[in-house]
Protein backbone atom coordinates (compact mmCIF):
# COMPACT_ATOMS: atom_id res chain seq x y z
CA UNK A 1 0.00 0.00 0.00
CA UNK A 2 1.26 3.30 -0.93
CA UNK A 3 2.24 5.70 2.07
CA UNK A 4 2.35 9.41 2.19
CA UNK A 5 5.74 10.79 1.58
CA UNK A 6 6.41 14.40 3.15
CA UNK A 7 8.98 17.21 2.31
CA UNK A 8 9.50 20.03 4.86
CA UNK A 9 11.10 23.54 4.49
CA UNK A 10 11.66 25.66 7.78
CA UNK A 11 12.91 29.37 7.53
CA UNK A 12 12.29 32.29 10.52
CA UNK A 13 9.51 33.60 8.65
CA UNK A 14 7.22 30.47 7.50
CA UNK A 15 7.20 26.64 7.71
CA UNK A 16 6.63 25.27 4.39
CA UNK A 17 4.81 22.09 4.48
CA UNK A 18 3.92 19.33 2.01
CA UNK A 19 2.83 15.76 2.12
CA UNK A 20 1.32 13.53 -0.75
CA UNK A 21 -0.15 10.16 -1.08
CA UNK A 22 -1.67 8.18 -3.98
CA UNK A 23 -5.38 7.37 -3.47
CA UNK A 24 -6.93 3.92 -5.24
CA UNK A 25 -9.50 5.81 -6.76
CA UNK A 26 -10.08 7.90 -9.63
CA UNK A 27 -9.79 11.84 -9.28
CA UNK A 28 -13.62 11.99 -9.91
CA UNK A 29 -14.51 10.35 -7.02
CA UNK A 30 -12.28 11.80 -4.69
CA UNK A 31 -12.45 15.16 -5.20
CA UNK A 32 -16.55 14.32 -4.46
CA UNK A 33 -15.26 13.71 -1.08
CA UNK A 34 -12.66 16.27 -0.27
CA UNK A 35 -14.65 19.17 -1.89
CA UNK A 36 -17.10 18.84 1.05
CA UNK A 37 -15.59 21.00 3.46
CA UNK A 38 -17.22 19.52 5.82
CA UNK A 39 -16.34 15.96 5.54
CA UNK A 40 -12.29 17.07 6.50
CA UNK A 41 -13.20 16.61 10.02
CA UNK A 42 -14.23 12.95 9.06
CA UNK A 43 -10.52 12.34 7.55
CA UNK A 44 -8.45 15.14 9.56
CA UNK A 45 -7.76 14.42 13.28
CA UNK A 46 -6.66 17.51 13.89
CA UNK A 47 -9.83 19.21 12.69
CA UNK A 48 -12.44 18.78 15.78
CA UNK A 49 -15.24 20.37 14.00
CA UNK A 50 -15.92 23.32 11.36
CA UNK A 51 -18.28 26.25 11.05
CA UNK A 52 -19.63 27.93 8.03
CA UNK A 53 -19.30 31.92 8.08
CA UNK A 54 -22.43 32.46 5.59
CA UNK A 55 -24.69 29.79 3.83
CA UNK A 56 -22.25 29.72 0.98
CA UNK A 57 -20.25 25.90 1.55
CA UNK A 58 -17.96 25.24 -1.08
CA UNK A 59 -16.57 27.58 -3.99
CA UNK A 60 -13.97 30.56 -4.10
CA UNK A 61 -14.99 33.46 -1.63
CA UNK A 62 -15.75 30.37 1.03
CA UNK A 63 -15.29 31.40 4.90
CA UNK A 64 -15.24 29.48 7.88
CA UNK A 65 -13.56 28.21 11.11
CA UNK A 66 -12.34 25.02 11.59
CA UNK A 67 -11.38 24.34 15.76
CA UNK A 68 -8.12 22.89 15.48
CA UNK A 69 -6.45 20.80 18.15
CA UNK A 70 -3.21 19.16 18.52
CA UNK A 71 -1.97 18.30 21.67
CA UNK A 72 -2.98 21.01 24.22
CA UNK A 73 -3.44 23.60 22.22
CA UNK A 74 -7.08 24.52 20.78
CA UNK A 75 -7.51 27.30 18.13
CA UNK A 76 -9.95 28.27 15.44
CA UNK A 77 -8.15 28.82 12.32
CA UNK A 78 -10.44 31.22 10.36
CA UNK A 79 -10.33 30.27 6.80
CA UNK A 80 -10.86 31.54 3.12
CA UNK A 81 -10.80 29.78 -0.03
CA UNK A 82 -9.01 31.31 -2.52
CA UNK A 83 -8.46 29.34 -4.74
CA UNK A 84 -10.97 26.10 -6.35
CA UNK A 85 -10.55 24.31 -9.75
CA UNK A 86 -13.07 21.32 -10.19
CA UNK A 87 -11.48 17.89 -9.98
CA UNK A 88 -8.06 19.96 -9.36
CA UNK A 89 -7.46 22.35 -6.75
CA UNK A 90 -8.60 23.63 -3.23
CA UNK A 91 -6.47 26.68 -1.82
CA UNK A 92 -7.00 28.56 1.65
CA UNK A 93 -5.86 31.34 3.46
CA UNK A 94 -5.27 30.96 7.08
CA UNK A 95 -6.32 34.84 8.77
CA UNK A 96 -6.26 33.34 12.14
CA UNK A 97 -3.58 32.90 14.69
CA UNK A 98 -1.72 31.12 12.51
CA UNK A 99 -1.58 32.58 9.01
CA UNK A 100 -0.88 31.70 5.44
CA UNK A 101 -1.60 29.74 2.48
CA UNK A 102 -2.20 26.47 1.99
CA UNK A 103 -3.68 23.67 -1.10
CA UNK A 104 -4.95 20.68 -1.86
CA UNK A 105 -4.31 19.10 -5.69
CA UNK A 106 -5.45 16.11 -7.42
CA UNK A 107 -4.11 14.52 -10.41
CA UNK A 108 -4.05 11.17 -11.75
CA UNK A 109 -1.75 8.75 -11.11
CA UNK A 110 -2.65 5.62 -13.33
CA UNK A 111 -5.69 3.87 -13.78
CA UNK A 112 -8.78 4.66 -11.26
CA UNK A 113 -5.62 6.13 -9.29
CA UNK A 114 -5.05 9.84 -7.92
CA UNK A 115 -2.02 11.81 -6.95
CA UNK A 116 -3.64 13.52 -3.46
CA UNK A 117 -0.93 16.51 -2.80
CA UNK A 118 -1.24 18.99 0.60
CA UNK A 119 0.75 22.11 0.74
CA UNK A 120 1.16 24.77 3.23
CA UNK A 121 3.01 27.91 3.86
CA UNK A 122 2.35 29.11 8.10
CA UNK A 123 3.51 31.34 10.05
CA UNK A 124 2.98 30.75 14.03
CA UNK A 125 2.53 32.93 16.26
CA UNK A 126 5.59 34.04 18.86
CA UNK A 127 3.80 32.11 21.45
CA UNK A 128 4.06 28.42 19.72
CA UNK A 129 7.74 27.97 20.51
CA UNK A 130 9.85 31.31 20.32
CA UNK A 131 11.79 31.71 17.55
CA UNK A 132 11.88 27.49 16.79
CA UNK A 133 8.20 28.28 16.45
CA UNK A 134 8.11 27.58 12.44
CA UNK A 135 10.64 24.18 13.18
CA UNK A 136 8.67 22.91 15.32
CA UNK A 137 4.78 23.85 14.62
CA UNK A 138 5.76 22.47 11.18
CA UNK A 139 7.44 18.94 12.03
CA UNK A 140 4.20 18.33 13.93
CA UNK A 141 2.01 19.32 11.35
CA UNK A 142 4.11 17.14 8.84
CA UNK A 143 3.36 14.20 11.45
CA UNK A 144 0.11 14.85 11.89
CA UNK A 145 -1.23 15.82 8.16
CA UNK A 146 0.65 12.15 7.32
CA UNK A 147 -1.78 11.02 9.51
CA UNK A 148 -4.52 12.37 8.40
CA UNK A 149 -3.57 11.44 4.14
CA UNK A 150 -3.35 7.54 5.67
CA UNK A 151 -6.90 8.15 7.17
CA UNK A 152 -7.67 9.53 3.35
CA UNK A 153 -6.18 6.72 1.76
CA UNK A 154 -8.44 4.56 4.12
CA UNK A 155 -11.64 6.02 3.84
CA UNK A 156 -11.87 5.46 -0.07
CA UNK A 157 -9.95 1.71 0.50
CA UNK A 158 -13.17 0.74 2.64
CA UNK A 159 -15.23 1.99 -0.30
CA UNK A 160 -13.54 -0.77 -2.79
Amino acid sequence: MPTATAYSQYTAVMAKIRVSTTIDAPVAEVWEYVRCIQSHTEWMADAESISFCSDQTEGLGTQFNCVTKIGPIKLTDQMVITQWVEQSCIGVRHQGLVTGEGRFTLSPAGTNRSQFCWTEELHFPLWMGGPLRNIVGGRILEWVWRRNLKTLRSHFAALA
